[in-house]
């Protein structure tokens, strides 16, 4: 098997679909031998920023000298981004290893419990992190908690970042309904902490932590390790990240006795973190800047407009625009639209795409003002857009990755076109 046919392999799974619920899993981790068991973890739930607290978690126990496996989805470009050890994407070779011996356990399987490709990647990033004698997995769910394949693991800390609207078909339609669903990543007796602020969610986490005699830490401004970070320089900018890192933080602090870290391996993961497409400001060589942010929901877009006006106070700006239908894509638009002299409105690459004509038509109610076009691609928008001195990409993940191929700025090189629709793999439900 080459890396293109494991990569066309784990893409065809797609087919499967998304499959709440742990059995799949459970299956093939015993058919690999549960290695689960020899790892310790930090489960990372929540709406908005949980790659953000992952990455700044393992840059901080790296930075202690802990050997690190990151687990996170999805990806900007490339597949192996989703399975690092300290900071180094999965080698192409482990990748297709892993993917033949995946590929054989299938046939073990009934065949009315065919795996999906959630599932099928969550063990295999298990088995490479015992490989590697990972020291500590930082390890992100996919979507919710409760019944997501990354719940077949016992933490040492439960880490929930917030609770906003997003995933509603799977996941609920008011915030007690999320809450419920991330707050099952909760394990009996281990400690959770959160940056949850949104009073009936904050009930319904802190049910779930008395029932399960789970201590709960609740992450606000006024909590000692939102005061420790005053002063202190963030690779990652944004107030919002700033709640993120003092969530990091609380949570090295909670697991101190099991995981000693020092104070200056705290301020130096948090000073040196990289986590790419998180208002990302990049410069070209002729002196135009883009600002790239997977805003991808009202919540994350609402951090955006207000860092925006914290860094770039009155900078004019050319926006590259592009949502999933799936997303409150007119609100968003809304929000965006009157920030921008010129919007160019996009399709994500994706099956799930809004239509840039309908988003087109949803930003020139918000900014009658503005010039608003429709482009065929990203390319087109971003050659278009970059003839003025500033550029926000925005609106998706998926968007601001396709944008980091154009500029040459993918984290791992030579990725090809199925790798970015591996993301798709969730949209279809068996």
């Amino acid at each position: 098997m080459t890396y293109a046919e494991a990569i066309e392999f784990l893409y065809g799974l797609r087919l499967f679909g998304l499959k709440l619920g742990l059995e799949n899993t459970l299956r093939l981790a015993e058919l690999a031998g549960n290695p689960q068991r020899r790892l310790r973890f930090i489960h990372v739930a929540g709406t908005n920023g949980k790659g953000s607290t992952c990455a700044m978690l393992e840059g901080i126990y790296r930075a202690a000298g802990w050997r690190t496996g990151l687990f996170t989805s999805p990806h900007l470009v490339s597949f192996s981004e989703r399975i690092q050890v300290d900071r180094q994407p999965i080698p192409r070779d482990d990748v297709v290893r892993l993917v033949e011996r995946a590929r054989t356990r299938l046939g073990e399987l009934p065949a009315d419990h065919h795996p999906t490709f959630f599932e099928v990647v969550v063990i295999m990033a298990l088995e490479y992190f015992a490989e590697q004698q990972c020291g500590l997995v930082i390890w992100e769910t996919g979507m919710g908690g409760r019944l997501d394949a990354t719940n077949i693991v016992t933490p040492l800390a439960s880490v929930i970042t917030n609770i906003q609207f997003d995933h509603q078909k799977w996941l609920g339609n008011t915030r007690a309904q999320i809450a419920a669903e991330k707050g099952g990543i909760i394990k009996p007796q281990i400690p959770v902490l959160t940056a949850t602020d949104e009073p009936d969610a904050l009930e319904v986490l802190t049910d779930i932590a008395r029932a399960q005699e789970a201590p709960l830490t609740v992450v606000n401004r006024q909590h000692p390790a939102f005061a420790d970070l005053a002063g202190l320089p963030l690779a990652l900018p944004g107030e919002h990240q700033r709640l993120n890192a003092a969530l990091a933080a609380a949570t090295v602090r909670q697991l101190q006795p099991l995981l000693p870290v020092i104070a200056a391996h705290v301020r130096d993961g948090l000073a040196h973190v990289h986590w790419p497409g998180r208002l990302q400001l990049v410069t070209l060589a002729n002196g135009h800047r883009l600002l790239l942010d997977g805003a991808h929901n009202l919540a994350g877009v609402a951090s955006l407009e207000q860092a925006l006006a914290r860094y770039f106070p009155g900078t004019p700006l050319n926006l590259v625009l592009g949502i999933l239908e799936d997303k409150d894509w007119p609100h968003m638009g809304g929000v965006l639209a009157p920030l921008a002299r010129r919007v160019f409105c996009v399709p994500v690459r994706s099956e799930r795409t809004a239509s840039p004509a309908g988003l087109a038509d949803s930003c020139r109610a918000a900014n009658p003002g503005a010039e608003v076009r429709v482009c065929a691609s990203v390319p087109e928008a971003m050659a278009e857009s970059t003839r003025d001195p500033f550029t926000l990409v925005a609106g998706s993940l998926y968007l601001v990755g396709e944008a980091m191929e154009w500029l040459g700025l993918s984290p791992t090189a030579g990725a090809s076109e199925s790798e970015a629709h591996l993301n798709e793999s969730f949209t279809r439900n068996a």
